[in-house]
């Protein structure tokens, strides 16, 4: 079953992304995006390394945005892919059936274009603006999800739906009223103090 709650990390160095995603685990989380731009791909590829022997001991999903071929090497769970980057297609064919595939959208015809590439999840965003994102795309705020979420069951798109962008704790109630399947938090888990007691909460929810 997929974790209704995705956290995609945050930091500027290795080591802030090692010692953020470690927090995350310890507080409850069990869905790891390590999303890690504008560094040398050894890098990154040091640095799943060590989140992939950091989360052996949990009972985790590990995902790396963008980076297929280190996807493949450490054996995560999956990739994430923008609407930018190479075809799901091609993923697939390195990756195989057995991994996760997850991508980016921003409108409807995103959505149906994820949908027929048969990704496992969409990440649908963003819901307000955000500076983790460099390059965002247009802001869809709730009215957005809610237009596109009743087209897609309209047309019966059964792939799970993430809402993702600037998401704050109050707003996700809302946002599950839409008919989204759940929340993909970067900042916001990032900074909060208790995340022991946010993931409690988030559970709740």
């Amino acid at each position: 079953m997929y974790s209704k709650i995705q956290y995609i990390s945050q930091g500027a160095t290795a080591y802030e992304q090692l010692t953020n995603i470690k927090k995350v685990v310890d507080s409850g989380g069990n869905w790891i995006q390590l999303r890690y731009k504008n560094a040398p791909e050894s890098e990154v590829l040091s640095l799943a390394l060590q989140v992939k022997k950091a989360l052996e001991s949990y009972n985790c999903t590990f995902i790396i945005n963008d980076y297929l071929q280190i996807a493949k090497h450490v054996d995560a769970n999956g990739v994430h892919l923008g609407l930018n980057d190479m075809p799901v297609a091609q993923a697939r064919s390195v990756l195989g059936w057995d991994k996760i595939i997850g991508g980016t959208a921003n409108t409807l015809l995103d959505v149906m274009q994820r949908h027929n590439e048969q990704c496992n999840y969409i990440g649908l965003g963003p819901f307000r603006f955000t500076a983790t994102k460099q390059n965002l795309s247009p802001v869809l705020g709730l009215q957005g999800f809610e237009d596109i979420m009743y087209y897609i069951k309209e047309l019966q798109i059964q792939t799970h739906v993430y809402a993702i962008g600037g998401i704050e704790q109050q707003d996700i109630i809302k946002i599950l009223q839409t008919g989204i399947y759940g929340v993909a938090l970067s900042g916001y888990i990032t900074r909060h103090p208790q995340q022991k007691e946010l993931f409690s909460q988030l559970q709740r929810l």
